[in-house]
């Protein structure tokens, strides 16, 4: 399997990414809007990028607000372009590249903030609560140990209570997952498009995953 990664990194959050090598403008267009300073880790499994392909690379991310580059692969080629244009590059087995990808998010203990939308293949994931103002498009995965809130669409894969909290929720402006789970309970999103313009909240309710308007007190 040939696949390349791109880890993200924030203050307040991370977000990892696939490379299309053949569309490499696609995916860093998605960093351009990014102000906060960004540590970017560049992962290539089984994966020759040349030196031509990692000077674009690395010209797109000179030109943003970036304060480290670092290549982690298992193919020597790819090390060696990495070198070549001066960037911190280290030779890793394939297992050992897939723990590290596993170990991002796990470090992580306050609640995040994510502003953005998030694309088919990003993920992200919180050890608290997971705010996103943006949209999360199929094909993304967005967790969290408590709860979930997505101001805008949830058309992708959402968790909650990854940790076991059957008492976690799932809110959004426009709910219509491709799924969601809470605790151990799992739903498949349904088939047709929401009609409600109001947003909705996912519960557990009796081992069932329940959608229900999401009502806000406003005590005065």
């Amino acid at each position: 399997m040939e696949i390349v990664f791109i880890s993200t990194k924030t203050k307040n959050s991370e977000i990892i990414s696939l490379l299309d090598l053949d569309n490499i403008n696609e995916t860093l267009d998605r960093f351009s809007s990014i102000k906060v300073p960004l540590e970017v880790k560049i992962f290539a499994v089984n994966e020759s990028i040349s030196s031509h392909q990692l000077s674009k690379l690395k010209n797109h991310f000179e030109k943003i607000n970036i304060c480290s580059l670092c290549i982690y692969s298992n193919n020597r080629d790819t090390i060696l372009s990495g070198k070549s244009l001066k960037i911190d590059s280290a030779y890793i087995n394939q297992q050992d590249i897939k723990n590290k990808l596993l170990l991002f998010n796990p470090k992580k203990k306050d609640d995040i903030l994510h502003k953005g939308t998030l694309r088919s293949g990003e993920r992200i994931s919180s050890n608290g609560n997971l705010c996103i103002i943006g949209d999360v498009n199929p094909g993304a995965i967005v967790s969290a140990k408590k709860n979930i809130y997505v101001w805008g669409k949830l058309l992708g894969i959402a968790f909650a209570g990854n940790s076991g909290n059957k008492n976690a929720s799932i809110a959004s402006l426009y709910l219509n997952p491709l799924q969601l789970r809470i605790a151990d309970v799992i739903a498949i999103g349904p088939k047709d498009k929401p009609k409600n313009c109001y947003p909705e909240i996912a519960v557990i309710d009796k081992q069932t995953i329940i959608i229900k308007p999401h009502l806000i007190d406003n005590k005065n």
